[in-house]
Parts: C-alpha cells; sequence; structure tokens
C-alpha cells in the first residue's frame, strides 16, 4: 500500500493516523488490528508476526528501529528470498499494543524537515513492513508453512 501526493496532502496521516479518537487511526495501525483479529480466530495455527521500519532518506536506507538509526544499511537481492535490506532489524510482536509502540519507536526516529509547504515535512520515504508467518496441521497431519509480507509506504512529498 503506498501513500502518493504533495507535500502536506496527508500522506503520514493517512499512514500513521491518530490514536484517539478511533475515527482517525490510520491505515498501519489498521493493518494491525486486521492481522491479529485474524490470528485470534484462527484453530490449529501458529502463527509468527514480526515488524521492521525503514527510511530512505537521500538515497540512504536507515533502520529505524535499530540501535544505529543513523547507520547507512545496503540494499542487496538474494535468488530466492528477492530484494532485502541487509541487518535491518524484524521485532516480533504478539499483539496490536506491541505493534503500536514499534511504529511510535520508528516514526519518533524518521527525518523531517522544513519546507515552504509544511515545517514539520517528513523528508524521506518510509516502509513499514509486516511479515506474518502460519504454520498449520491439516486434517491428515502434514505441516503447512506460508509466508507474507505486507508492506505500508509512506513516500516523500513529490512536487
Amino acid at each position: 500500500i503506498f501513500a502518493y501526493g504533495q507535500t502536506g496532502s496527508g500522506k503520514s496521516f493517512t499512514m500513521q493516523g491518530l490514536p484517539d479518537p478511533p475515527c482517525q487511526r490510520g491505515i498501519i495501525p489498521r493493518a494491525f488490528e486486521h492481522v491479529f483479529e485474524s490470528v485470534q480466530c484462527a484453530e490449529n495455527t501458529k502463527f509468527l508476526v514480526r515488524a521492521s521500519y525503514l527510511e530512505i532518506y537521500n538515497e540512504d536506507v536507515h533502520d529505524l528501529l535499530g540501535a544505529d538509526t543513523k547507520q547507512r544499511l545496503e540494499l542487496k537481492e538474494h535468488p530466492e528470498k528477492g530484494v532485502y535490506v541487509k541487518g535491518l532489524s524484524m521485532h516480533t510482536v504478539h499483539n496490536v499494543a506491541q505493534c503500536e509502540r514499534v511504529m511510535e519507536t520508528g516514526w519518533k526516529n524518521r527525518a523531517v524537515g522544513y519546507t515552504l509547504m509544511n515545517k514539520d515535512s517528513s523528508r524521506s520515504h518510509s516502509i513499514f513492513t509486516i511479515n506474518i508467518e502460519i504454520y498449520a496441521v491439516d486434517e491428515r497431519g502434514k505441516d503447512h508453512l506460508r509466508a507474507g509480507k505486507l508492506n505500508l509506504v509512506d513516500l516523500a512529498g513529490s512536487e
């Protein structure tokens, strides 16, 4: 899911939103709710939910949740898993509240700067990723492992 538009058009608000009132929650917190509602309803299934948060600022990739948020990370390509960010931290989350804390921590580490249109403009692209691994046993006792990834992207202003 991508949020794209001019500086000040509401991209970051659409993605992040406000915690209160609940009708002002953004796409990212609503995605957390949807993921954990689905996890709680599944029977005979185990889930591993992990989150990462990165930014691309001046063509450099930074881990917004890492020990050193200023450290530049490298994009790599793997024949099986595709393009990935080497050294990007993944954080296991067990509920919506933990996801929200991870999101808020990363949000505080984003690069912001003054523009003529918005004094607190995010000057970077950010990608919040939710990784889900699902382990299930079918009626015949056979194991199944599936994985999915949801990328929630807040692009910098397009002007």
